[in-house]
């Protein structure tokens, strides 16, 4: 029997990527918009914080089990940002070529070893609203932030992200590439593997 779950975002390449991770695990997931769920306020200080905010709103609105993730750059000579601030880095409405610009403009002055970066996802889920115990997995993805952009795949920070053991960018990498090193990837195989 195929398990509906709530997916708590309304971010289109976010979903996409999700779904195609769970392709083949008897999980239906939907995504909130398809319940005209509202964005949930992200007032947490961590990744782990907000996603479960993200989590319990989708299910509260929809009597659904949810799937959330937070989900970050943080860059090493830039103490940690842009951190749970990643998707408004260059303002509340910025783009993701606005993100990527303030990012290039910060590191400017940040010599080529020192620019090292990881992504962070932290997913959790919650099997109802109260759920006191939900179900958290992080993934990590360790690169280094390159001086221009490159690659046409992805979105975010993709394009200036540089794998360097394989010499490209997460921008660079066909989608079955990344979904099996990236972050994101990481944390839902855990879920699955916990769900399971």
């Amino acid at each position: 029997m195929t398990k509906r779950i709530v997916l708590a975002s309304n971010n289109e390449n976010k979903a996409r990527e999700i779904g195609q991770l769970l392709a083949g695990h008897r999980l239906e997931v939907l995504p909130q918009s398809a319940f005209a769920v509202p964005e949930a306020e992200e007032t947490g200080l961590t990744f782990v914080e907000n996603a479960i905010l993200k989590a319990r709103n989708a299910s509260a609105r929809t009597g659904l089990p949810a799937i959330a993730d937070d989900s970050g750059l943080e860059v090493d000579a830039l103490k940690g940002r842009p951190g749970i601030h990643s998707a408004r880095y260059a303002g509340p409405e910025a783009t993701d070529a606005d993100n990527n610009r303030r990012l290039l403009a910060d590191l400017e002055a940040v010599a080529d070893e020192a620019r090292t970066a990881r992504f962070q996802c932290l997913m959790v889920y919650l099997r109802h609203a109260e759920d006191p115990t939900p179900l958290i997995c992080q993934g990590t993805w360790e690169g280094l932030i390159l001086r221009e952009p490159r690659g046409e795949n992805g979105f975010g920070y993709d394009p200036l992200f540089l794998i360097p053991e394989l010499g490209r960018t997460a921008a660079e990498l066909p989608a079955e590439e990344k979904n099996a090193l990236s972050h994101r990837g990481q944390a839902l195989r855990c879920l699955i593997h916990k769900l399971s």
